[in-house]
């Protein structure tokens, strides 16, 4: 590429002129972050200068890394300068130019909606250089890559464009150059600068200079014995880490290994889920260190995709500097490690279900939902992970929740199975006619709402020696008990003509229709055949991929039911026929519905106004 000389000017993305729009004069409450954010993005610099000058020799540089922060009242404005990698004219256009996340302008439309002014999850999206328009009206940066030896100069004011220009020799590193808004004048003050750093960026792993003072106090706390580190140095340390200034941990897990290899580790569970909140999947947030030294910022090879919430660091002394992404895949220690973290984590989970203080239940509503990827995809651990799941159930009509355990312990002792039904909702679930035995016999069965519900039982299909049964299937299996029938119940006249006309009307639409065993109430019930999938099974697999053809279901009919029993007597005269078949549609449409899905919803509607205008036709009869 030719050499530039002259300033060129850009145009930034669209998304960044509305986001830049919105921190300028909507969310000025989160000032301070704006400080927070660019002294990250300087420490992170300078991480991977002290990488490069460890594995390149070329770039090795004895000068100390460092950042510097310098207010000046005259002219207004706040300087924060690295000795960092630096960047290059193209790095500034890419970087300083582009949105990083494609959540961040919905995350803070979303803010500003709901007049929030907490910017403290901006740093997430990949927007924290951006925050220095909520303290300047123009941003300089003057850079130089360790690359190069001339550096370039980018400037705005946020309006729309930006400006790089040639900027001759320059020191190697990046200064950002504020020049504050009026009503920010503070900021160039040095008691207000060492607030916010020592509130923000204590922990940060290089000096922050302010004038001939070191102002920040990091300690690598991972690497003190635990008894000798506070909850107060655990919670700053977490506010470090994941840039939520006022947000505290559900919980924290400090570990250490020094034998056959020596790592040390602080995991921490945030407080709540962003998945659940719409943005989409969470990422890795534990960083890998070599001898203290960062190697990798949210390494997914350190923890499985079923814990990838929890944040923190892990250093090794075994492992060399120069890792790279590939070689982490196949390391021996990285897999140990591995397993130790996975380890500690279901231990730490386990004695927080054991002692049932409430903080499992609340990580539970919060994280039970990932943590059930684990049964699919960590056999080693699967039984572990499933003592940890939590289900509603019939014992308490789905108000509380229940664990496996504490279910077999409630089964009398003639049930094997442990019992359970999914449906798209709590409540359709509650509505199951399949439910109704069950309910008489006082046999307590899950709720499994969850659509991955469906996948943990299917691929567990056993615990603790127990077959994992859905009560929507065909030859389901009962606790003896003697048999149940009804005092005054009346002969059942007409069940088999009946069975024979709704197969007639039903036709391909269910594989069978026969009496029911396991209805004592309502009319009808659908069922599937011994070894197919689950009714919710088969709608996840249709909502994944439109030409899945579901098994056909049998058709239960219950014979005691009012209805039913009506329409026996009705066949014995075959003009009743065709009202019959009718029926038989309109009960297999309603079961349908109790599930979740609309079938043939035209012929529903022409049905019910068919029955409508029947019955309106007897009840003007009656009147005359």
């Amino acid at each position: 590429m030719a050499a530039v000389s002259e300033p060129q000017e850009f145009s930034f993305q669209a998304e960044i002129s509305q986001l830049l729009h919105l921190l300028a004069h909507s969310l000025y409450q989160s000032k301070e972050i704006a400080v927070r954010e660019l002294i990250s993005n300087a420490s992170d610099a300078l991480d991977k200068m002290r990488y490069v000058s460890l594995t390149e020799e070329a770039h090795r540089d004895e000068a100390p890394l460092q950042i510097v922060i310098e207010g000046q009242k005259e002219p207004r404005q706040l300087v924060i300068r690295d000795n960092g990698v630096g960047m290059t004219r193209e790095e500034l256009v890419a970087n300083l130019g582009t949105i990083a996340h494609s959540g961040s302008l919905e995350f803070l439309k979303k803010a500003v909606s709901q007049n929030k002014g907490d910017l403290s999850l901006i740093g997430q999206f990949g927007v924290g250089f951006y925050s220095a328009f909520m303290l300047a009206d123009r941003v300089r940066v003057r850079t130089r890559s360790f690359k190069e030896t001339e550096g370039w100069e980018w400037e705005s004011d946020g309006t729309g464009t930006f400006r790089i220009s040639p900027a001759g020799p320059l020191e190697r590193g990046t200064e950002v150059i504020l020049h504050l808004k009026d009503d920010v004048s503070d900021f160039v003050e040095e008691s207000r600068i060492r607030s916010i750093v020592r509130r923000y960026s204590s922990f940060v792993p290089h000096p922050i200079r302010l004038g001939d003072q070191v102002i920040n106090d990091q300690k690598p706390i991972w690497v003190e014995p635990k008894s000798q580190v506070t909850e107060e140095q655990y919670l700053q340390f977490y506010q470090h880490l994941t840039h939520h200034s006022n947000e505290s941990p559900l919980w924290h897990l400090h570990l250490a290994a020094d034998s056959p290899f020596q790592f040390r580790s602080i995991l921490y569970c945030p407080p709540s889920n962003i998945e659940l909140l719409g943005f989409g999947r969470l990422e890795h947030g534990v960083s890998l260190c070599a001898k203290r030294i960062l190697v990798q910022s949210d390494c997914r090879e350190l923890l499985p995709d079923y814990l990838r919430f929890l944040h923190g660091i892990v250093d090794s002394e075994d492992l060399p500097l120069n890792v790279s992404r590939e070689t982490l895949q196949d390391n021996t220690v990285i897999r140990r490690i591995r397993n130790t973290l996975v380890k500690g984590v279901l231990d730490k989970l386990n004695q927080m279900a054991d002692q049932a203080a409430g903080g499992f239940e609340e990580f539970h509503r919060q994280f039970g939902g990932i943590l059930r990827e684990g049964i699919p995809s960590d056999p080693a651990n699967r039984e572990r992970i499933a003592k940890l799941l939590r289900f509603p159930s019939s014992d308490s009509d789905g108000a509380k929740l229940t664990s496996l355990d504490e279910y077999i312990k409630r089964a009398g002792p003639d049930q094997k199975p442990i019992y359970y039904l999914g449906g798209p909702s709590l409540a359709s679930i509650k509505t199951s006619p399949n439910l109704e035995i069950f309910r008489r016999r006082g046999i307590e069965v899950l709720y499994l709402s969850d659509p991955i519900d469906e996948f943990v039982m299917s691929t567990m299909q056993t615990f603790d020696g127990r077959p994992l049964t859905s009560i929507d299937s065909e030859n389901v299996e009962l606790p003896e008990v003697e048999a149940e029938k009804k005092a005054d119940e009346e002969p059942l006249v007409g069940t088999t003509r009946v069975l024979e006309l709704f197969k007639a009307a039903l036709g391909d639409r269910v594989k069978e229709v026969r009496e029911s065993k396991r209805l004592t109430d309502s009319p009808c019930c659908l069922v599937n055949a011994d070894g197919g999938m689950s009714s919710q099974m088969q709608r996840l697999m249709k909502m994944a991929n439109q030409d899945f053809m579901p098994a056909s279901r049998i058709l239960e009919i219950n014979p005691s039911a009012p209805l039913i029993r009506r329409l026996g007597s009705l066949s014995s005269n075959r003009d009743h026929d065709d009202f019959i078949k009718l029926c038989a549609l309109q009960l297999w449409a309603n079961a349908m519905l109790l599930e979740g899905t609309i079938p043939e919803p035209e012929s529903m509607v022409a049905r019910g106004q068919s029955f409508m205008e029947e019955a309106a036709q007897k009840r003007s009869t009656i009147i005359v």
